[in-house]
């Protein structure tokens, strides 16, 4: 299984969501499936990916070509997927994922993860195999939960086209994340 993780390049205030990440990508490697992720060596990022190779993990770095060739071929990585926008990179993760896990972080952990619940919405009406894949959230301290009352208050209006809520849970536990991916 290819399990996508979304999180920043940044550092986080609390050092436990840097620990998760790390303990995420380990997990995910001892578990036998492939991590794909943004492809920076830093932040979060670095601590998913170092996770899972530490543990023999498989690990496919998905980067934009407009990064310099000194950052693209620094990453410690079993693979590594060039393509020319973001908008390529959440696409190839789409396309090449199973499910998806997200860590806290910014606007663009945020657009990810939008952009694969989009995919869940509308990849009905482009495929008719389509079937959802799995958005899964670690919620430390419920740092998603604004968020999740959002997509709670958006299926109160009627503003799913299927009448239900995204496929989107949140867990506090890796183990448990993992197991939900499968």
């Amino acid at each position: 299984m290819n399990i996508s993780v979304f999180c920043g390049s940044s550092q986080p205030r609390n050092e436990q969501i840097a620990f998760a990440a790390r303990e995420l990508g380990r997990q995910i490697a001892l578990g036998g499936h492939t991590l794909l992720y943004g492809g920076s060596n830093l932040g979060l990022m670095g601590q998913v990916s170092g996770g899972a190779l530490e543990a023999g993990g498989t690990v496919i770095a998905v980067i934009p070509t407009f990064f310099s060739e000194e950052i693209i071929n620094s990453q410690p990585v079993s693979h590594i997927v060039r393509v020319a926008t973001m908008a390529e990179r959440k696409e190839y993760l789409i396309d090449h994922s199973d499910a998806f896990v997200a860590l806290p972080g910014g606007i663009g952990t945020l657009d990810e993860v939008l952009e694969v619940m989009v995919h869940n919405q509308l990849g009905p009406l482009r495929d008719t195999n389509h079937s959802d894949k799995p958005v899964i959230l670690y919620n430390p301290d419920g740092f998603w939960q604004p968020f999740l009352q959002q997509i709670d208050r958006m299926g109160e209006e009627g503003f799913f086209r299927s009448g239900r809520r995204p496929n989107i849970q949140s867990f506090n536990n890796i183990k448990e994340i993992i197991a939900n991916c499968e």
